[in-house]
């Protein structure tokens, strides 16, 4: 039905060429901003390092658990022996205060946690979301009000009182990442989604192709799959870039009051927690944690809106257009001064 539709519109043209030209169009914009292709760079380098982490820390010689008394001042009240934290040719970023565990080796392990727990909560708001969201739009009334009603609640829940309540009431048998990224996906991300959805569910139902896929006997799951998430792939993309850098900072917060990911699992919330009392005499356990964890929201956020805008040509419209008027003012005064 909707290939038949697209050949009529575009006057029998595949709709295969259609996607592949949306494609070419979407990259040509992404390429277009250069902050945007920064970040995505920057993404996949943290990527491969959260992927390499294995071979990164047999390169050094170390891994992230190993302790080294050796290595520490107890006299002091454990602060690493040497300069800068003890950095040298066998520990590349020094070692952690008290226990001597390798610090280049836990933030690359870090890494592997603090992603992998985003990008699963992101995947389970998203299919969540979408399902609730689709069936409210398409749903009766009384589907529509409950499903509606259900939604609001979780969006008006607070995220931290009831992930710390979930995680305190869960055995520590359990995995811990998979426990975060599930709590985190289920009380919050999800219910903004499945708004969203409904509304560009309720939009895209009253087009003709819908219209005409319902007359033409279509059941409503086949209706869904065919002829809406097509049209609601954009939007979702979207949201879903912007909704990795607010769970990994999730995470990280959860780690920091302590209900997060347990030791001696690695993650960057969690040695933010066990720095907060040695940024004075040990700053580079405070700063290097907390330095990923800004470069990497910051490089997911500035990638998202670079999604949005080229999926979203209205978007690069009007970024054109009011790029145009203050280039069309800024002449005009200069127009005026040598006048």
């Amino acid at each position: 039905m909707r290939a038949a539709l697209v050949a009529v519109e575009t006057g029998g043209g595949d709709p295969a060429a259609s996607a592949v030209s949306g494609a070419r169009q979407f990259w040509r914009r992404l390429r277009a901003q250069r902050a945007a292709l920064v970040a995505a760079a920057v993404v996949a380098l943290l990527v491969l390092v959260a992927l390499a982490a294995p071979l990164l820390t047999a390169l050094e010689g170390q891994d992230p658990t190993s302790y080294h008394p050796a290595l520490i001042d107890s006299a002091r009240g454990g602060v690493p022996v040497g300069s800068l934290g003890g950095i040298g040719a066998d520990h590349w970023l020094g070692v952690e205060p008290q226990t001597g565990r390798d610090l280049f080796a836990r933030l690359v392990y870090g890494a592997r946690v603090s992603l992998g727990v985003a990008l699963g909560a992101t995947v389970v708001q998203v299919v969540l979301g979408l399902a609730m969201g689709v069936a409210a739009g398409l749903g009766n009334r009384w589907v529509d009000l409950v499903l509606s009603r259900v939604t609001d609640i979780f969006v008006a829940m607070p995220l931290m009182i009831m992930a710390l309540a979930l995680l305190a009431v869960v055995p520590d048998g359990f995995p811990r990442p998979v426990l975060v990224a599930l709590v985190i996906a289920l009380v919050s991300g999800w219910s903004t989604t499945a708004k969203m959805v409904r509304a560009q569910t309720l939009t895209l139902k009253n087009l003709d192709h819908v219209a005409a896929a319902r007359l033409s006997g279509w059941s409503t799951g086949r209706i869904a799959v065919r002829e809406l998430l097509p049209g609601l792939a954009a939007p979702v993309i979207t949201y879903a870039a912007l909704l990795i850098p607010a769970n990994i900072s999730a995470e990280a917060a959860l780690s920091f009051l302590g209900v997060g990911v347990k030791p001696p699992t690695p993650s960057w919330g969690q040695m933010l927690t066990s720095a907060d009392v040695w940024y004075q005499a040990a700053p580079q356990y405070l700063l290097l944690p907390a330095a990923a964890l800004f470069v990497t929201v910051f490089a997911l956020t500035v990638l998202g809106d670079g999604v949005r805008v080229a999926l979203d040509p209205r978007a690069a419209s009007r970024l054109r257009i009011g790029t145009g008027r203050k280039r069309e003012a800024r002449a005009t005064v200069r127009k005026e001064d040598r006048a």
